[in-house]
């Protein structure tokens, strides 16, 4: 409890050095231990260590509390507890923990501080952006359906929550088994957010426009439904014809082809490119309503 009580006196002499003689070294450093015990709570919320994260609170706190009371022997098996607490979180969610250092490797400070050239990054895009027409253009010739949604500004939380995650980088391979007829997660929308693939099976709303043709069924009228409220870009394949279709703010164009989607996947995965060239591509006809 000594060691407590020497921590919790050294943040008390910092906080009163920091208003006491401010200097923005004192500052900076507050800032940034506050991100990145942020950070690392956000993190740890969405593992199994979050229980054991909050058992070992609720044991510091109550061994504070011990403390004050002089309860010496529950004070004393409490400080064995929180002795080896930290070693026990390192050591039994190993797995959660490289998980950790892994998205905070992928995440987007992280690849602009250790960033690949530009060369590379372009290639990458490619890369993606073959995958993706790739699966669409194998799912349209084997007439499978298909519905795979872009998000961009507009983040999509609530509808991640009702499919399940899967996080894992853009393949064809991936994209075309998640839709596969009879399979656990066939039914419903792909959402893809920074490059990768994040949720499958995930539940979308449906558009209430009664000008839409009674010819489209339930999944063009969930791809139109997500952009009628969200900035996301919707890309489905007809079922029936094997059509692949798109959906942008409430409209959707129909009969796509190969460099139809290639130019306009480029421009979903340039940030610093509009959306300008999708009405007129060479394979789309766009339909306001009727389709």
């Amino acid at each position: 409890m000594l060691q407590m009580q020497a921590f919790f006196s050294q943040i008390g002499n910092l906080f009163t050095n920091l208003f006491a003689h401010p200097d923005w070294r004192n500052i900076v450093d507050i800032v940034v231990l506050t991100v990145l015990i942020y950070n690392i709570l956000k993190l740890v919320s969405y593992t199994r260590a979050n229980s054991l994260f909050k058992g070992i609170v609720f044991v510091a706190v109550l061994a504070l509390v011990s403390d004050a009371l002089e309860i010496n022997a529950l004070n004393w098996v409490l400080q064995q507890i929180l002795s080896v607490g930290v070693l026990a979180l390192c050591i039994v969610f190993q797995p959660e923990l490289r998980r950790v250092l892994e998205q905070l490797g992928r995440s987007k400070f992280a690849r602009r501080l250790f960033g690949s050239p530009k060369r590379q990054r372009n290639v990458q895009m490619e890369l993606h952006v073959t995958e993706i027409v790739k699966a669409l253009n194998d799912m349209s010739r084997k007439r499978i359906g298909a519905l795979i949604v872009l998000e961009r500004s507009t983040k999509l939380g609530d509808v991640l929550e009702s499919g399940t995650l899967v996080d894992a980088e853009i393949s064809s391979q991936l994209i075309e088994n998640i839709f596969e007829p009879n399979t656990p997660l066939h039914d419903g929308a792909v959402i893809i957010r920074d490059e990768r693939i994040l949720a499958a099976a995930c539940i979308l709303p449906l558009s209430d426009d009664l000008s839409i043709s009674r010819e489209l069924g339930t999944r063009h009228r969930a791809a139109i439904g997500i952009t009628e409220t969200t900035d996301a870009v919707s890309l489905m394949v007809s079922e029936e014809t094997g059509v692949i279709s798109m959906a942008r703010e409430g409209r959707l164009t129909r009969y796509l082809d190969s460099k139809s989607l290639n130019i306009l996947l480029t421009e979903l995965f340039t940030p610093d490119r509009t959306l300008s060239s999708w009405i007129a591509q060479p394979g789309g006809k766009e339909r306001a309503n009727e389709d």
